[in-house]
């Protein structure tokens, strides 16, 4: 049975006294959302080093290749401003410092302006569409909060939306064709990428022996 807890509901607490309780302030979630994809920890993501993230989390070599380009051609430009024309600019690579300049439209709002994690935007994602089971997603209830958070006239928005949320769903969804709720919350910190690296080593491992 899905959550009878409104949006209101989860409103108390960014409003009035009690405005930015429900944001993670002392670290920005943002940037440890993307840093997994800095594979050498210098502050810059560029497509080679995303294509690894996503081969590390268990993307066949097309969908590494083709997200690595496309978010890297997408993110560049936004969180390096003034960067003038340059090879450098050409290697198309991401500043994880500045990735909440990037932030697109038409999204779940669980991240700020800022970047930082808004806690109750987060459960509202479940109090409105989790209708079949309170602590996760279906393929249809997903679709649903997708088309929900269009802005009108946002296109890339929607386009960028979508692609995170059905990559995301197909990479990890359980057997039931469910996307948890606990999955959910470790993309939005990182945490999850790290798990699935871990597990997918382990799985390697098993069959090496």
């Amino acid at each position: 049975m899905a959550s009878s807890l409104t949006s209101n509901d989860f409103q108390e607490g960014v409003d009035g006294e009690d405005a930015g309780r429900g944001l993670v302030s002392d670290e920005n979630a943002l940037q440890k959302h993307v840093a997994f994809f800095d594979r050498n920890n210098d502050g810059i993501i560029y497509p080679w080093e995303t294509f690894q993230g996503f081969r590390a989390i268990g993307a066949g070599y097309l969908l590494s290749f083709i997200s690595a380009f496309l978010i890297n051609l997408g993110l560049s430009r936004k969180t390096r401003p003034g960067k003038t024309f340059s090879l450098e600019t050409l290697m198309l690579g991401v500043e994880v410092k500045n990735i909440h300049m990037a932030k697109h439209g038409s999204d779940s709002g669980v991240y700020d302006s800022k970047g930082r994690f808004v806690s109750w935007k987060f459960e509202e994602i479940f109090a409105k569409f989790a209708r079949t089971h309170s602590d996760a997603l279906t393929s249809h209830e997903l679709k649903a909060m997708l088309k929900a958070n269009r802005e009108p006239k946002d296109y890339r928005g929607w386009v960028a939306s979508w692609t995170e949320w059905i990559t995301l769903y197909n990479l990890c969804k359980d057997k039931e064709g469910l996307l948890k709720k606990e999955t959910i919350r470790g993309v939005y910190d990182g945490s999850l990428f790290q798990q699935m690296e871990r597990e997918k080593l382990a799985t390697a491992g098993k069959k090496k022996e």
